[in-house]
């Protein structure tokens, strides 16, 4: 009966080892094709020249921020000190707006908001705005 008993205990401990085992590969698999979904950060970047800074602060700007941020941008940063490392200096004010994906800034820009607010922006600033893709973590 001792020998029976032995062998029912190591049975199951072969069989919570291999459960166990099986679990580590099956999570790690897992975790991988979460990781592959991940789509990288995309950082719009955008250099203003503002010409008519008071009518750009007071009709542009706050409609400008609650519709980016209506549809997901997150600011970086927003007008701020710059400093040239090389070549030219950037214009005197830069936006940069942090969004899950190329799909929420498109979202953004073809947007009723924004086609709508976008003529009162261009009417007090210049801008040259580009897209970079960030790192997924």
């Amino acid at each position: 009966m001792a020998i029976a008993h032995r062998e029912d205990i190591m049975r199951t401990r072969y069989i919570v080892a291999i459960s166990m085992f099986a679990g580590a590969v099956i999570g790690s698999a897992v975790v991988q094709g979460l990781r592959a979904q991940v789509k990288p950060p995309v950082y719009q970047i955008s250099e203003i020249e503002v010409l008519d800074s008071a009518n750009y602060i007071k009709e542009y700007a706050p409609r400008g921020r609650a519709s980016i941020q209506q549809y997901g941008g997150r600011f970086i940063a927003l007008g701020g000190k710059t400093t040239s490392i090389e070549g030219e200096p950037p214009k005197a004010r830069i936006a940069i707006i942090a969004w899950d994906s190329i799909e929420k800034l498109r979202g953004y820009s073809d947007s009723a908001e924004f086609k709508e607010i976008k003529p009162i922006r261009d009417k007090y600033a210049k801008f040259r705005t580009f897209t970079v893709e960030g790192v997924a973590n």
